[in-house]
C-alpha cells in the first residue's frame, strides 16, 4: 500500500482519482473547487476544449470587501457569485469536482452558493 505523508500530496491523488469519472463539456462543464488557507477559488471548465469558461474566488471585489465573514461564509458567498456568473453565460447545469477534499467545510459551501444561486448538478 502506497503511504503518503504530504496531505496536498494525498489530496492529489484522489483528486486524480476522482477525475478519472468525472469530465466536463461545452454543455455541462466541470465545476471545479480549489481551497487554499485563506482563499476559496471556483472554476467552470470545459474539458473538452481545454478552457476556463467562468471563475470566481474569495479575491474578487465584491467578496474581499466584506471582512467580518467567517471563511464558511465567505466560501457559501463565492458559490453564489460562481452561479450567477455561470447562468449570465447561459451554463445551468455542471459536474462538481471537490478537487480531491472531503465534502464538507467550505467545500459544501460553495456547493450549496452555487445550488441557490440557481445552478443543477
Amino acid at each position: 500500500m502506497l503511504k503518503i505523508k504530504d496531505k496536498n500530496a494525498a489530496r492529489k491523488v484522489r483528486h486524480a482519482r476522482v477525475r478519472k469519472k468525472i469530465s466536463g463539456t461545452a454543455e455541462m462543464p466541470r465545476l471545479n473547487v480549489f481551497r487554499s488557507l485563506n482563499n476559496i477559488y471556483v472554476q467552470f471548465i470545459d474539458d473538452v476544449a481545454g478552457h476556463t469558461l467562468v471563475s470566481a474566488s474569495s479575491l474578487d471585489p465584491e467578496i474581499k470587501s466584506v471582512s467580518d465573514k467567517t471563511k464558511k461564509e465567505i466560501a457559501r458567498m463565492v458559490g453564489k457569485l460562481a452561479g450567477r456568473k455561470a447562468l449570465d453565460k447561459g451554463i445551468e447545469e455542471v459536474v462538481f469536482d471537490r478537487g480531491g477534499y472531503i465534502y464538507h467545510g467550505r467545500i459544501s459551501e460553495v456547493a450549496a452558493g452555487a445550488r441557490e444561486a440557481g445552478l443543477k448538478f
